[in-house]
């Protein structure tokens, strides 16, 4: 059973009783192999059936929406929560966003280190990672403008708190999360001064003592620091 709120809203020009739906939708962001992706899913049924969409569906009436949203996610990707950040971005209402009828969507957003492939489940014809850059056509619904969204949102807060450590694994080197900076933002830094950023703002990173041979010759490993806030920020140019 999905949860439906009666209310009093105006359809074609009478004030009228109906029922509305709530759902939840998962904008899911990662990094693979340098580029920022979003996951998607195939709609096997109607409406915009065969047009790709972020993963979601509608809330059943003895869940909250964080369980919503991680069983939509299994549902349709095959793919469980992982260690990351899950956050909800804003919730979409507009009338005639959804031809089944009246639908307000709370959407997330959640930014994940690299995962394994999905595999399509549920209502969902297929589910893949979709490079942000090499998206082609329109997605179903709203949901193109969700995306924007939830990336403007993963950008602005790059800036301002540690997140970009969401997307990397528990250690890393100050170059893997200057990629991340890279890829979310679009562009390319000064990786010397991306260095003595990351390094002298208090909180945002803490060394290891360790050292990797991931990459070239070895390099420093650092984990999160405790800093919930970057003072100072580090801004996009």
């Amino acid at each position: 059973m999905t949860i439906t709120v009666e209310g009093t809203y105006r359809q074609g020009g009478d004030n009228s009783v109906g029922q509305i739906s709530v759902t939840v939708d998962l904008v899911v962001l990662t990094i693979r192999q340098g580029e920022l992706c979003v996951l998607l899913v195939e709609r096997g049924i109607p409406p915009y059936q065969g047009r790709w969409a972020l993963p979601g569906g509608f809330v059943h009436e003895d869940e909250d929406l964080l369980a919503a949203a991680g069983r939509e996610l299994r549902e349709e990707t095959g793919l469980a929560a992982a260690p990351g950040h899950l956050e909800q971005l804003r919730t979409y209402g507009e009338p005639g966003r959804d031809p089944r009828g009246r639908v307000v969507s709370v959407a997330h957003l959640a930014l994940l280190p690299d995962l394994p492939a999905p595999v399509a489940g549920s209502d969902a014809a297929g589910a893949s990672w979709h490079r942000l850059a090499a998206i082609a056509g329109p997605l179903a619904f709203d949901h193109g403008r969700i995306l924007r969204d939830g990336v403007e949102r993963a950008r602005a807060k790059l800036e301002y708190t540690p997140l970009a450590t969401a997307f990397c694994p528990a250690e890393f080197t100050i170059a893997e999360l200057r990629g991340v900076y890279e890829a979310v933002w679009g562009t390319t830094l000064d990786a010397r001064n991306f260095h003595r950023k990351a390094t002298t703002t208090a909180g945002f990173v803490v060394s290891t003592g360790q050292r990797t041979q991931r990459v070239g010759r070895p390099a420093e490993l650092y984990r999160r620091g405790d800093a919930e806030v970057l003072h100072p920020p580090l801004l996009r140019a």
